[in-house]
């Protein structure tokens, strides 16, 4: 009887495998477009991640003067004009929304386009690479470096590589601290070995972070451990621009025989060279896929070959997919254009204006006072030996501005009130110190014969003499139980 239906036997000679070993990428050197634009793109992030904590910002006296700071010890937030205290949080919450929104407007309209030219993680993969090229050469350089055994002059270029990566780590930790700490104190601090156990620990922790993540993660970061590319495709539709291999000019490919007529035959050459340039690894020849960051070196490999052979650019290009489902003469340029202003961009535009026009809104009539009045809970109200009745209050008042204040106190809303504030003594308009950017908590005391209304509603109101800015807190003075 044959054997050839058989179940294969699995050898026991070697453990079971059942990952592939992650194989190393060594990307080619392109240029062209794209690769153009992705170096201007790191410049200027570059440029704005390291500078801007240097940035100065006159907001007076009593203020920080860092354009943007983000205070963890004084609970504050700073960005130019705009200061954001804890409570105000909803303003974060309408930033973090514009920026949500965004990234789906924009990659409904483009694709990944912010993962292949703004993305730390792309940036910094991007300067590591540069490095590593820079030190030990180009593709074939590289990978012949990394398959021979070690001698001086690997170990040489493999320490100076991994030597400047660590200082370009250790500029990023640093300039991600600054944000956080006075920049130019901080860096004096720096250079003197002076700087605190929690401030250098955290500078180690992202230098350690960047120099694995762009030295030795790169792709697996965006395959792996970056959401955005297991929900990308559900932003995309058929006029989304994405990176594609136009299958209908360039199958059926293979490689170019001397004399060749390619009017004849498929334009891909199968030269590789956009699977050599690719930072992922991956060929674009496949289709669409979900580790494609879209960052168009592919397409500058491909239009450098297609010169080489005097036919048009666009085997490979940024279209949509009605644009690469065109049926239309070979090489001709695609007559499809993407319609940006479809039901999907139009619903992200409406939802941009309108958390951008409330943060706007917030913004501009927020106030730089604000008064919390918080009644006792137990006891509710204490009976004094002449019959009158007493209430207590926590009374926290924010002084947003940048100058000491002196704040005035009412109470209105129920006969008789006169007050008392624990500590100072006693007025029937109360005149409160408060510090320069800061919170004061102060308790008072409310006294007013017993009142009609078992809860009387009463009217907090917080004045500041000298701009007239007011603000209000409704709560209740409680005379009697409901049951008396």
């Amino acid at each position: 009887m044959s054997d050839q239906h058989e179940k294969p036997v699995l050898s026991t000679d070697q453990p079971l495998q059942l990952f592939e070993k992650q194989k190393r990428i060594f990307p080619k050197r392109v240029w062209g477009k794209f690769r153009k634009l992705k170096w201007l793109a790191m410049l200027i992030t570059l440029s704005i991640y390291y500078l801007a904590p240097f940035l100065r910002y006159n907001r007076g006296p009593n203020a920080p003067d860092q354009a943007i700071l983000i205070d963890l010890a004084d609970s504050r937030a700073y960005f130019f004009f705009i200061e954001i205290w804890p409570q105000e949080v909803y303003f974060l919450t309408g930033i973090l929304i514009v920026a949500a929104i965004g990234l789906f407007f924009l990659t409904s309209l483009f694709g990944r386009v912010w993962c292949g030219y703004l993305c730390f993680q792309t940036v910094w993969t991007d300067l590591f690479v540069w490095v590593e090229r820079f030190v030990q050469g180009d593709r074939n350089a590289r990978l012949k470096l990394a398959k021979s055994k070690w001698s001086l002059e690997k170990a040489r270029k493999y320490l100076t590589t991994h030597a400047l990566w660590l200082l370009i780590s250790l500029g990023t930790g640093g300039a991600w601290v600054f944000y956080f700490n006075d920049a130019y104190v901080l860096l004096d601090q720096i250079f003197h070995l002076d700087v605190e156990p929690s401030v250098m620990g955290w500078i180690i922790a992202l230098t350690l972070s960047t120099y694995l993540m762009a030295g030795f993660a790169r792709e697996q970061v965006c395959t792996y451990m970056c959401p955005y590319a297991r929900f990308q495709s559900a932003m995309f539709d058929q006029d989304s621009l994405v990176i594609g291999y136009d299958d209908r000019r360039g199958e059926t490919r293979g490689k170019l025989k001397k004399g060749q007529d390619l009017t004849k035959r498929g334009h891909c050459v199968d030269c590789t060279a956009c699977v050599q340039v690719c930072p992922m690894g991956i060929d674009i020849r496949d289709g669409l896929q979900m580790e494609c960051i879209a960052c168009g070196l592919c397409v500058d490999a491909c239009n450098s070959v297609m010169d080489k052979l005097s036919l048009p650019h666009g085997l490979i290009r940024y279209d949509t997919d009605r644009g690469f489902r065109e049926d239309r003469p070979n090489g001709s340029p695609p007559s499809v254009k993407p319609h940006y202003l479809r039901l999907r961009t139009l619903w992200y535009v409406g939802i941009l204006v309108s958390v951008s026009v409330g943060i706007l809104y917030g913004l501009l009539t927020r106030s730089p006072l604000d008064l919390h009045v918080i009644h006792d809970r137990n006891p509710l109200f204490v009976t004094l030996s002449d019959g009158t009745i007493r209430n207590g209050y926590d009374i926290k008042i924010l002084n947003k501005t940048h100058h000491d204040k002196m704040y005035k106190v009412t109470f209105e809303g129920a006969d008789g009130i006169t007050t008392k504030v624990q500590g100072v003594g006693n007025y029937s308009l109360i005149a409160l110190p408060v510090f320069a950017d800061s919170v004061a908590h102060f308790r008072v005391f409310v006294m007013a014969p017993a009142q009609q209304n078992p809860r009387t509603p009463i009217t907090v109101t917080l004045t500041d003499p000298f701009t007239g800015l007011t603000d209000h807190y409704e709560t209740i003075f409680v005379s009697k139980k409901y049951d008396d």
